[in-house]
């Protein structure tokens, strides 16, 4: 499996809630660099987020576009999330399961077939005029 491979196998189980497939699909040793914060280092960690995400959000990606580049090593992604804020989330406005439209992006890296680095982009404050509204 390609690179792009990986990664489209990784969005598509994402939008089916395939948690578990997704989750295969990462290293043990994965870097995930969130758009806030610090950085969460293995597979552990990232688990954790993967089910935090889970309960507070309901979301489905589209418009995805994949770009891939010669050495099979790094892919990005361009969508638009579609969501519903269900759980609130410490220092963001409540929950009361309003629905959000924001675009973003995502730049991955792959090696032996998994992902081993996810950084992901998008604007907290529009989504936090969207779900203020």
């Amino acid at each position: 499996m390609t690179a792009l491979d990986v990664v489209k196998t990784y969005y598509d189980c994402f939008n089916q809630k395939d948690w578990n497939g997704m989750l295969a699909l990462v290293h043990p040793d994965i870097r995930h660099e969130p758009n806030q914060g610090e950085a969460r280092i293995g597979l552990e960690k990232f688990t954790d987020f993967v089910h935090h995400m889970d309960e507070s959000y309901d979301e489905k990606l589209t418009e995805l576009v994949f770009l891939s580049e010669p050495s099979d090593k790094r892919v990005a992604v361009e969508f638009v999330v579609n969501g519903v804020y269900k759980k609130a989330e410490d220092g963001l406005p409540p929950a009361n399961n309003q629905t959000y439209v924001v675009p973003a992006a995502a730049f991955l890296e792959v090696s032996d077939e998994k992902i081993t680095r996810v950084t992901t982009y998008y604007n907290l404050p529009q989504w936090i005029q969207a779900v203020s509204n």
